[in-house]
């Protein structure tokens, strides 16, 4: 796996993780704890939408959903 793909992926499932922690974040919160810009905060967000992972019931507002995960 190329190293910006696998720096990715860490940082997709550390932000699952700080999601799943909080129950309920903004973009803005995601954007200040990991200090990337908001465009990608939100590339990584429609990764785990994609996924089932977390939902937006309201624009900018992040939920874990129930999805269970085995987390490694």
């Amino acid at each position: 796996m190329s190293p910006s793909t696998d720096r990715m992926l860490t940082r997709v499932k550390a932000m699952y993780l700080f999601i799943r922690k909080k129950g309920t974040v903004t973009t803005r919160e995601l954007v200040e704890e990991f200090g990337i810009t908001q465009r990608t905060i939100q590339r990584d967000l429609n990764v785990l939408a994609y996924n089932n992972l977390v939902k937006s019931p309201s624009r900018g507002i992040w939920q874990p959903t129930s999805k269970k995960v085995k987390v490694s």
